[in-house]
């Protein structure tokens, strides 16, 4: 297998004092103006909302102790400025880099710290589209308030998981002025490649443990963001016909699609263009020969959050340099 596997409440109180002494009778009032009611304390609207498992969540207002159980969430509570209402994040929530003050509560091989996500006292745990239905139905027994955003299958989609969160954590409006800025970063990139008629093959690694059955993203799918990106980006992923959206390629496969790019998504396992160069039988890939090989930031594609947008136009220059030159 390879190795990959997201406003506080301002408590009003009045403090009455009282005084021992008997008070001066009021002076009959002379003014005709209406006298006006004393204003009432703002009441916070209860917030029901159906989540990714049809399931109806209700919260009393504003969450003030969130644990994110996904990347994506993570991401995304940073971007709507949800910030000083997350108390823990799941082990490889690492962007941006202040998630990584917050407390662990686990992830790896999908096993979390039930333990350790109690003893945070969450008032609202976020569950998303890695994470199994019955992992929402443990934390629930446990008396935790979850809430399960489905996986974005497109960038469209994502726009909507920002409005979502914004709407759980009282944050609304803050993902209007984000939303606007990624849709304008996007049609720029749609503009430029609605320019080119040329669409270069493209083989995206996730891992080369075994260089002869190397893993790589495969057809479109509810999990798999790598394929359309690279399409919406101007290229052709060579994997998009096999039967999954991840899989393995043969290197007769490899050899036979010839691709034009290769990006390494694995280069933080350490992958480098020198050690593919170097690998048996991958000297004929013209990728190899003409030295189009990119190490590349495989969380920008593979974490369904803001940072997609970063993905697009990360592939959209590397396949087409010459439109942002």
């Amino acid at each position: 297998m390879f190795r990959k596997m997201i406003p506080t409440i301002l408590a009003i109180g009045l403090l009455l004092s009282a005084c021992n002494f008997t008070p001066l009778a009021a002076p009959e009032p002379t003014s005709t103006e209406p006298v006006l009611p004393a204003t009432e304390t703002a009441t916070i609207p209860t917030l029901t909302l159906t989540d990714g498992l049809d399931r109806i969540v209700t919260l009393s207002g504003p969450p003030q102790r969130i644990i994110s159980l996904t990347p994506a969430t993570t991401e995304i509570l940073f971007a709507i400025g949800a910030v000083d209402q997350i108390v823990g994040r799941d082990a490889f929530s690492d962007h941006p880099a202040e998630a990584l003050a917050l407390p662990d509560v686990g992830g790896s091989y999908g096993e979390y710290s039930q333990e350790a996500i109690v003893a945070l006292q969450p008032d609202l745990v976020i569950a998303g589209g890695i994470n199994p239905p019955e992992l929402v139905a443990s934390l629930e027994s446990l008396g935790l308030t979850v809430f399960f955003l489905a996986n974005p299958t497109s960038i469209d989609d994502m726009y909507t998981a920002l409005s979502t969160l914004a709407t759980l954590t009282y944050n609304e409006g803050n993902d209007i002025t984000l939303i606007e800025s990624l849709q304008a970063r996007v049609a720029a990139v749609d503009e430029k490649i609605a320019t080119i008629s040329d669409y270069p093959t493209v083989y995206y690694e996730l891992d080369a443990t075994d260089p002869t059955l190397p893993y790589t993203a495969g057809r479109a799918g509810p999990t798999n963001f790598v394929t359309p990106l690279i399409e919406r980006a101007g290229g052709v992923n060579i994997g998009s016909g096999l039967e999954s959206e991840w899989a393995s390629i043969s290197l007769e496969q490899l050899i036979v699609a010839d691709p034009y790019i290769i990006i390494l998504g694995d280069s933080i396992y350490g992958e480098t263009p020198e050690k593919v160069a170097a690998r048996t039988g991958w000297s004929v890939l013209s990728a190899v020969q003409s030295g189009r090989i990119y190490p590349f930031n495989d969380s920008l594609v593979t974490r369904p959050g803001p940072r997609l947008v970063d993905g697009l136009e990360a592939l959209a220059r590397l396949l087409h340099p010459e439109l942002f030159e």
